[in-house]
């Protein structure tokens, strides 16, 4: 092992203590450094003397790094060592955040912003040293706790962000993300050790950039279809070039003998389904967060919204958060007792759930709040059960980039989610005090087609082949990681 990128010595018991904190800590920083952002998207054309659309790139730069880096530091995760990857895509993410705090140069912001993408890496990084380290009846809880840290990141994020600028300059967000960052660095460093379970090979240079095209077509004409028109020749050419680049990618993934992504893997019943259902999951996840805080903070005028400032919005998402937090061993238990692909059904008719409640009465703030936390409480259940479902499928050497597959899956989902959300509320709206503004009944179709989607989500969970062996285990159990371990 290479002495600079060694952990300093940890007395093993602590470090087994350790472990999960520590990774949680990173999940919970990585979904952080993606929303700090949102309070000050309305306030960043006055600051930095940027246009709104040159604004709007520091989110899109970030979800199309993040996609980008996901599956390609989940490959080199697993040949070069998790952890060393671990460590470059924290320290990516405070580099950037360090950048922002610096400069009020919208182009230096937008390049630091996708650096901070780099972390979208670290939850399947994270759970794949999981896997490696952890004695197996510890995995199922620990995996679970992982995967909802992006949600609990996201309702910690808002409200941070939200108090800071409001109390305090905004550089300052960046210098306490930046703060954050380094611990987390640090924290890691100290604490998790490096898996020995490795994939060898030749890395495919060749892949990754087909990839990185082929997605960043997709995404950016995805993100960008809104604003410069869906029918528009920018739109159709990046979509076509996207199908055209993917098709070449997917031609060469089947033809190398190391590829970026096992496409005949990923293909298969018990890999490529998760990987479905990742895509719905995310898709009516992200629904809630982004109709929630516009809701809220309607006008009062409007005759459904509260008026809510940015600092009260962002403390209605906290008891998502903590919901997520509390329910993540609550999915490790019914995955352990019944089977990963039944949690992952159970968490989409929950999600269904809340949107019905959501449309039933979204005028009443109580019952926004139930209705986000019962969302909540499904997106839980079932991002815990998707890396349950792809660890007991692939072998142990692949988990990292299988993993980073299946989150790049989500983050796909989202995006396509952002855009329809959007597109649904822009055809439906009602004029207000002499402007356009979101009418209740976009907000209901907003919350009717995420609920359609979470119940399809469900659907292909039930198609899951079961495996019976495996399903009266402890979640995320399966033989090669105590070989691997040596157990």
């Amino acid at each position: 092992m290479d002495p600079a990128t060694a952990p300093i010595p940890v007395p093993p018991r602590l470090r087994e203590r350790l472990t999960v904190p520590v990774l949680a800590f990173g999940g919970i920083l990585m979904a952080v450094m993606q929303t700090v952002v949102v309070p000050l998207l309305p306030d960043l054309p006055r600051l930095t003397g940027a246009s709104p659309a040159a604004v709007s790139w520091m989110v899109t730069a970030t979800l199309l790094a993040g996609a980008v880096l996901t599956p390609v530091l989940g490959r080199a995760g697993d040949m070069y060592g998790k952890r060393r990857v671990l460590l470059i895509a924290l320290a990516l993410m405070t580099g950037g955040s360090v950048l922002c705090a610096l400069t009020s140069d919208i182009r230096i912001l937008i390049a630091a912003r996708a650096l901070q993408g780099a972390a979208a890496a670290v939850v399947p990084l994270s759970i794949s040293i999981l896997r490696d380290e952890l004695p197996p009846h510890r995995t199922g809880s620990a995996v679970a706790l992982m995967s909802s840290t992006v949600g609990i990141g996201a309702a910690l994020g808002l409200p941070l962000a939200a108090l800071i600028v409001q109390y305090a300059n905004w550089h300052v967000m960046f210098w306490a993300t930046s703060a954050l960052g380094a611990l987390g660095l640090a924290l890691a460093w100290w604490a998790v050790r490096e898996s020995p379970v490795r994939s060898p090979g030749r890395f495919d240079a060749v892949g990754t950039l087909g990839l990185a095209a082929g997605l960043i077509s997709l995404l950016l004409g995805v993100s960008q279809g809104g604003q410069w028109g869906w029918g528009s020749a920018r739109v159709v050419a990046l979509f076509a070039g996207a199908v055209a680049v993917l098709a070449l990618w997917a031609w060469h993934q089947l033809r190398t003998a190391r590829p970026l992504v096992d496409l005949r893997l990923a293909v298969g019943r018990r890999v490529g389904l998760p990987h479905v259902a990742a895509l719905f999951t995310g898709f009516a996840f992200y629904a809630n967060s982004l109709v929630t805080a516009q809701l809220v903070q309607a006008p009062v005028a409007t005759g459904y919204g509260l008026g809510l400032s940015i600092v009260a919005t962002g403390l209605c998402m906290l008891p998502s958060g903590v919901i997520m937090l509390l329910f993540s061993p609550v999915s490790a238990r019914v995955s352990a007792a019944r089977g990963p692909r039944v949690t992952l059904a159970i968490g989409g008719v929950v999600l269904a759930l809340g949107y019905a409640v959501r449309i039933a009465d979204s005028t009443d703030l109580w019952v926004i709040l139930v209705g986000a936390a019962v969302v909540s409480t499904g997106t839980t259940l079932a991002y815990s059960a998707l890396p349950t479902l792809i660890l007991r499928a692939v072998p142990a050497a692949a988990t990292a980039s299988a993993n980073g597959v299946n989150v790049l899956m989500r983050t796909i989902g989202q995006a396509v989610s952002s855009a329809a959300v959007a597109a649904v509320l822009v055809h439906h709206t009602t004029r207000v005090g002499g402007a356009e503004v979101p009418a209740l009944s976009g907000y209901r179709l907003a919350f009717a087609m995420a609920g359609t989607v979470a119940l399809v989500a469900t659907a292909v969970a039930l198609a899951v082949p079961s495996d019976r062996a495996r399903d009266g285990a402890a979640a995320g159990a399966p033989v090669q990681v105590a070989t691997a371990k040596g157990a």
